[in-house]
């Protein structure tokens, strides 16, 4: 049974997106031409999906997004603490294994439609940091909509320099966001051993 013109399109166009995130794994300013050619398509049918190649790249950023904005919507711990920490673990296992697209997000190009795309995940750690110093559990010496940023900044930062292979590169990143919304570091660790699910989730 031959597939419609309409299936074979979805096909081309998930293809293309594979192929996009392979090749720009390998190299962050691989061609058109290259990432048609690794999806075994020609660069004309690649643009009878996408107008050029920031479309494709804005195109990964929103698949992603989608991802992150799942993961903030399935936590639903009512401790902020353990929200924070699970959040930021799970965000970090997802991120990890595609960090090259998270940093052509985060990169000036894109920040915009970055910022727009992830909006869902940006309302809910506003809404846990909230939550957190209401409860006491987060520091209060900053408002809320600056702690979230610099939160998000951290975690960016965390992100873009660390080596997402490192054994110990989830467990950091857990910790610096914790770090930053006020937890010490024996608070902190007290959190972890409690509840060691949170770092196997990060591992």
């Amino acid at each position: 049974m031959t597939r419609s013109p309409r299936s074979d399109a979805r096909a081309n166009r998930a293809g293309i997106l594979d192929a996009a995130r392979s090749a720009l794994a390998l190299d962050p300013r691989a061609s058109v031409d290259v990432i048609a050619r690794s999806a075994g398509l020609s660069r004309r049918t690649l643009y009878g999906h996408f107008d050029d190649r920031d479309a494709l790249i804005r195109e990964l950023i929103s698949t992603g997004a989608q991802r992150f904005n799942a993961i903030a919507e399935s936590i639903t711990d009512a401790d902020a603490r353990l929200a924070l920490a699970r959040l930021a673990a799970r965000l970090w296992q997802e991120a990890a294994h595609v960090q090259f697209a998270a940093a052509l997000a985060l990169d000036e190009d894109h920040v915009e439609h970055t910022a727009i795309a992830l909006a869902p995940l940006r309302r809910a750690v506003a809404q846990l940091v909230r939550h957190g110093q209401d409860d006491g559990s987060f520091r209060a010496d900053l408002t809320a909509p600056t702690l979230s940023r610099l939160i998000e900044e951290v975690a960016r930062t965390v992100l873009a320099r660390t080596d997402a292979s490192s054994s110990s590169a989830a467990d950091l990143a857990v910790r610096t966001v914790l770090s930053i919304a006020g937890l010490s570091w024996r608070e902190t660790d007290r959190l972890l051993a409690a509840h060691p699910d949170i770092t196997e989730i990060a591992a």
